[in-house]
């Protein structure tokens, strides 16, 4: 019998001898195309996969999970078909699931979709937080939305000190430094709920604001000494610190093992121990507003021992003006020299996820004191590990971040649909807009039913090689769905008067940071499936 769940299981198997023949023909690096796109129909397949338990909790459910299920399929034989060698089977090695692809591809399948996104099946105390975040983020956040965006302007304070009150930034801390973290599968879950959230009002001002903080926060609680963590944690949680990420270089995007600002031993104000940093870091998003980086050096000269010989440093900052921003420090001691600390920012514009705003943040003997070297001397070289910590755990919220812009970009196109008359009938009518809403609202209920499934295995200290996978799919997706969404717009999709085109420029950024998507799935995706 033909069934969803064996559908999963004949694509499971091709993937599986993909990846032995990848092995087989030397591996990733050697092999790139068939990585790549072996890296992505696994990521799909896998969230095909989370979709069974959902697919068996309603009639609705079971139509969403086989409407992807079918488009995984379809599009994995597209990869398939012609590279048949290079994949590892046989021709036809699909062919069991045509007549599967062509009842759940069906157009008039997909146009019972159109307007039916299916329920979330959260948790009561889910719900609530999603309630909360969801009312936040219509009374405070979208109000702001477009005019940040039209402006490049700043992420108004008003949304900072209201996330703080709620919590946002304080739902990974644990509760014994002021947060609300218990360790527990809710901490998680919560998370991915409040990101969709806010990013569904604005990526640029909401959405990506509680993903900086929960980075450091992360390398804390994984790397830090109890007094870091006395010190810094309950800051983070109340927004009284609001921090940047520092480790992108000019010359080292996502090879992060191989970055060379280096962070040098001296003598500080009244013969402190602590480092000078020197050399320029790129794409700090939030460096101008924030009041520390969480900065990633080079502590050892060696460069053969790559990501052995980084540390991690909380490097404290002035707050800047957005526009730019220079900071000069007091004298220190470098080796018996008198030199002055400068930091430099230059902003990087970008056409879309305004608001936080990405710098160039160049430092010219900056000191930090020894203790705030994360992990102090233990931490040493572990910099890297501690980073990663945080980075798996936003390539979850990056995907919930992508879920909450598909998720505005849906309605807006529908409410568009509903009232826009093209031929004597409103655009709903026709069978094409409506089989484009149904794959772009079943695509997103799997993006997002994909997102609590790793949130629920991160929880248990699993999923490291899942939350790279739903970033993947789901940002990637992200795009797709965006993109339909401003064309059933017409004309007035590119016209700056509907969001619809914010939206389809914030998309674009989602599969670059957080790890570039050819480095996500050659370095990690790939080679995880290798091992």
């Amino acid at each position: 019998m033909i069934t969803t769940a064996s559908i999963i299981e004949l694509a499971e198997s091709v993937i599986e001898r993909a990846i032995r023949e990848l092995g087989a023909r030397g591996g990733a690096d050697a092999n790139q195309v068939l990585a790549y796109d072996l890296a992505h129909a696994a990521s799909a397949v896998a969230t095909a996969r989370s979709l069974i338990d959902y697919g068996a909790k309603g009639d609705v459910e079971a139509s969403i999970a086989s409407a992807f299920t079918a488009e995984v399929v379809h599009d994995l034989s597209a990869k398939v078909f012609g590279r048949e060698d290079l994949w590892g089977v046989t021709v036809g090695v699909l062919d069991p699931a045509r007549s599967y692809i062509t009842s759940f591809r069906d157009p008039a399948f997909l146009a019972t979709l159109a307007t039916t996104p299916g329920p979330l099946h959260l948790s009561d105390d889910m719900d609530m937080v999603r309630d909360t975040f969801r009312a936040f983020a219509a009374d405070v956040i979208a109000p702001h939305a477009e005019h940040v965006h039209r402006t490049n302007g700043d992420v108004p304070e008003d949304i900072i000190q209201g996330l703080a009150e709620l919590g946002a930034f304080g739902l990974s801390v644990p509760v014994e430094y002021g947060g609300f973290s218990e360790g527990g599968h809710d901490e998680y879950v919560a998370m991915v709920v409040a990101t969709e959230e806010l990013s569904r009002a604005s990526l640029g001002i909401g959405g990506s604001l509680i993903t900086r903080p929960e980075i450091l926060t992360r390398a804390l609680v994984k790397g830090g000494t109890e007094a870091q963590k006395q010190q810094w944690l309950p800051l983070l949680a109340s927004a009284e610190v609001m921090p940047a990420v520092a480790v992108t270089e000019p010359d080292y995007g996502s090879d992060v093992a191989n970055i060379k600002v280096t962070a040098t031993p001296a003598v500080g104000p009244e013969g402190a121990a602590g480092y000078v940093i020197n050399g320029v870091k790129t794409w700090c998003t939030f460096g101008a507003r924030a009041d520390a980086l969480a900065l990633l050096a080079r502590t050892d000269p060696d460069r053969t021992k790559t990501h052995r010989g980084l540390s991690l440093f909380i490097v404290p900052k002035p707050r800047g003006d957005g526009h730019g921003f220079a900071f000069t420090q007091d004298p220190v001691d470098v080796d018996g020299t008198s030199r002055i600390g400068k930091m430099e920012g230059r902003p990087i514009d970008t056409i879309g996820y305004r608001g936080m705003h990405s710098y160039e943040i160049a430092l010219e003997d900056w000191w930090v004191p020894a203790e705030n070297l994360v992990g102090e001397s233990d931490g040493l070289g572990r910099g890297f590990y501690y980073q990663m910590e945080g980075f798996e755990n936003g390539r979850l919220q990056t995907a919930a971040r992508a879920v909450g812009v598909m998720q505005a970009a849906y309605e807006a196109a529908l409410d568009y649909a509903h009232n826009r008359k093209v031929f004597d009938s409103n655009i709903i009518d026709y069978q094409l807009t409506q089989a484009k809403l149904g794959r772009m609202a079943v695509a997103i209920q799997a993006a997002r039913q994909f997102s609590y499934h790793v949130a629920t295995l991160m929880a248990k200290g699993e999923g490291a090689t899942e939350a790279s996978m739903v970033k993947a799919y789901v940002c990637k997706a992200a795009e797709w769905v965006t993109r339909e969404a401003m064309q059933i717009h017409g004309g007035m999709g590119y016209a700056e008067e509907y969001a619809v085109s914010r939206l389809f420029v914030d998309a674009r950024v989602l599969s670059i940071f957080e790890g570039a998507d050819e480095t996500l799935c050659l370095k990690v995706i790939a080679r995880r499936l290798e091992a």
